[in-house]
């Protein structure tokens, strides 16, 4: 089937910058090597995508703006999700700055730059910050999930139930071994079954097992099965985490698994998972003609 697709998790990045770039590291030759729209764009075109949200990957509050300037003028881009800190005494005047930009659709905030969610939660001002967040409408994006930071998204989506939360690549979650800590896992992530202002990004499927990335369904199966359960077909989304996803395989292989995978649920699924639900999650608005809209 024909479906146009938004990738709702993808990074920009040029490392030739004067500045330089927190992330990747230079170590890694598969990503230390410029990941801008134009080298997006050729490699997805032909693969059905037309349109992706940029995930920021820098703690650099100018890498924001550098983001959107780069963007501005590329319509494959439809918004980003911006890297500011909570419970800062600078957030307010960062937040209010760039939300002016219509294409600015929320903020990262989870396991990421050595932030402490977990203290994060229970800090009244970084409650209040996530308030301001939520009553602008914009999205919340956590960050590298384990079972502790989905304990702690279920305290925040009861303490802000007007906040919308996106947790990213839950496949690629470590579930527990100990049989009591993987019930206290699946317990929290039933609870997500009512929560319908929390979103799950179907993104980072692929891993490395025994020193080999499988690439076949039946592998991945058992857990997408879990998740679709769980959060339905309204709460699905699809994201690449390109081109960090290169660490596991191509594009298009990354791609290939979950086409195949909501292929088989019928074009209506389908639709919802590859673009219908990012416009609930994030409210994108198209920027380009071959872009769809509701």
């Amino acid at each position: 089937m024909t479906v146009p697709i938004i990738d709702t998790h993808i990074h920009l990045f040029d490392p030739t910058r004067k500045q330089g770039i927190p992330w990747p590291p230079k170590d890694n030759a598969k990503l230390y090597k410029p990941a801008l729209p134009d080298r997006y764009r050729k490699m997805v075109t032909p693969l059905g995508v037309v349109g992706a949200i940029k995930v920021e990957a820098s703690p650099w509050v100018e890498d924001n703006q550098w983001v959107l300037d780069l963007i501005a003028k590329d319509p494959i881009i439809v918004g980003i999700i911006g890297n500011l800190e909570p419970g800062k005494p600078e957030f307010r005047k960062n937040f209010d700055r760039f939300h002016k930009n219509p294409l600015l659709l929320g903020l990262r905030y989870g396991n990421l730059w050595d932030r402490d969610f977990h203290a994060g939660v229970a800090n009244p001002a970084v409650i209040a910050d996530l308030k301001v967040l939520a009553d602008a409408g914009l999205t919340m994006d956590s960050a590298n999930p384990n079972p502790a930071l989905i304990k702690d998204l279920l305290h925040l989506s009861d303490t802000l139930p007007n906040l919308r939360i996106m947790i990213d690549h839950l496949p690629q979650i470590t579930i527990p071994t100990l049989a009591v800590e993987n019930k206290a896992y699946e317990t929290n992530l039933e609870k997500f079954r009512t929560r319908k202002q929390v979103y799950v990004k179907v993104s980072s499927v692929l891993r490395r097992v025994d020193g080999r990335v499988p690439t076949d369904l039946p592998f991945y199966k058992a857990r997408l099965d879990q998740l679709f359960d769980v959060f339905g077909p309204d709460r699905v989304v699809y994201g690449s985490d390109w081109p960090n996803s290169d660490n596991w395989d191509d594009y298009s292989k990354v791609l290939a698994v979950v086409h195949e995978y909501f292929s088989a649920k019928g074009q209506a699924i389908a639709e919802k998972y590859f673009w219908k639900n990012s416009v609930a999650a994030y409210r994108w608005k198209k920027r380009a003609a071959n872009q769809p809209s509701l």
